[in-house]
Formats: structure tokens, sequence, C-alpha cells
């Protein structure tokens, strides 16, 4: 049995499931080809899968255990499947990595590369992904790290968004100078790219921030 917690802005709930209500779930965030292996992999774990709302800095994360409570585990709930299928086991490549190697080694280094391209294997010899997305694998694997800073895997991951709000878009696509909000409510002025990330002034204290270019924001187009 495992755990899995959903979260939205109003509701918090907490199931301890069987094999067959894990799958029943899952199938909401992954493609369903996806599902039995994901299914083992939590079972096998005592996994707790927590459903996260949006956030704006990350797509997931793993926590070791601690303190009496198991693996960890969150990914954010409006991913599309493929990008929360990537995301989820990115964060198994952690977990994995933990239970070989502890904290003796690096969160992103050449064990959990080993982890990363070793746990995603199986789903690549399946037809889950569309050919671009699996190309963008391949590239993104020669040297692998999280996958939201590799901005071309994440650009085509985008275009299988299935987001009806136009208003939304990412801060790469806005002009330099521009003002955007993120969904923290606080606003910005985009300024310079620095790898992956932009240089955002946070207007309202006139901190600096690095930004994702691909984290999803609303222009302002008056400030």
């Amino acid at each position: 049995m495992c755990f899995i917690c959903k979260t939205t802005d109003t509701l918090k709930t907490i199931r301890l499931m069987i094999r067959e209500q894990l799958e029943t779930v899952l199938k909401e965030y992954i493609p369903e080809l996806s599902v039995p292996l994901i299914a083992s992999w939590i079972q096998e774990h005592r996994l707790h899968l927590h459903i996260s709302n949006r956030r704006s800095t990350k797509l997931g994360d793993y926590r070791a255990p601690a303190n009496g409570n198991t693996h960890r585990i969150s990914v954010n709930h409006n991913l599309n499947p493929f990008d929360f299928l990537i995301t989820l086991i990115h964060e198994f490549a952690h977990l994995t990595n933990w239970v070989k190697n502890k904290h003796h080694v690096a969160p992103h280094g050449n064990e959990w590369k080993e982890e990363y391209k070793r746990l995603i294997q199986p789903f690549l010899q399946l037809p889950i992904f569309p050919d671009d997305v699996k190309l963008a694998l391949r590239k993104h694997f020669i040297n692998p790290s999280a996958s939201c800073s590799d901005l071309h895997l994440q650009r085509v991951l985008k275009t299988y968004d299935t987001r009806k709000d136009l208003s939304i878009t990412t801060v790469e696509r806005i002009p330099m100078g521009a003002y955007f909000k993120l969904r923290n409510d606080h606003v910005f002025k985009k300024g310079v790219l620095r790898r992956t990330r932009f240089e955002c002034v946070d207007i309202t204290n006139g901190k600096i921030y690095l930004v994702s270019a691909m984290a999803e924001c609303k222009r302002i187009e008056n400030k």
C-alpha cells in the first residue's frame, strides 16, 4: 500500500490505496502505458506521493525518510502527462540514488545521472512519448540535469499543454523590460538572461531574483 496526497486550492485528501486504486489515480496524471511500472515503484518504496499545487520555482521534489516518515515525492498537478511522468522519474532517481548512496553524493552528480538514465529506459522502449518528446529526451540524457533547466525539452513539452487560459505565457516569451506577474502575485520587471534564468526585479522590494525562462506568468501591459 502507499499514500497519495492530492492538493487543490480548496481541498486536501489523503488516502491509503491498494494497487487498483493507485493505478486509477495515476491514470489522471501520466500516460496509461506508464502506470503499471510507476505503481510498482510506488508500492515497492512505500512512497508518499504528493500531488501539489502549481509552483513557479519547481516542478517536483524529493524528500528522504526522516523522523519516522517514508520517502516523499511531490509533483505539480498542472503538468501535462508527459511532463508529469518525466518529473516523477527524475524524482524517483533521487530516491533510488539516496537508497544506494544516502547523502554521500551530490544531488545531481554522476550517481544520480546514472540512476535517471537507468529508470527512464523502460519508458523509452514503450510507445509512450511522441517522437518530438522522445528526440528531446535523448538529447537531454546526453548529460541530464533538472528537466526544468533544459529549455529545449521544456519548450517541446509545453506544446502538449491543454491549458485554455490564453493570458498565461512564459517569461522567455515576453519582451526585455516588460512587467509580469507570477502565481504568487509578485510583479517583476524582466532583465537579462543568465543561462536558463532571467534576472528579474521584484518591484515591491527592489530585490533581484533569478526566474526560470519557462516559468508561467501573466504579462502586465501598463505598470
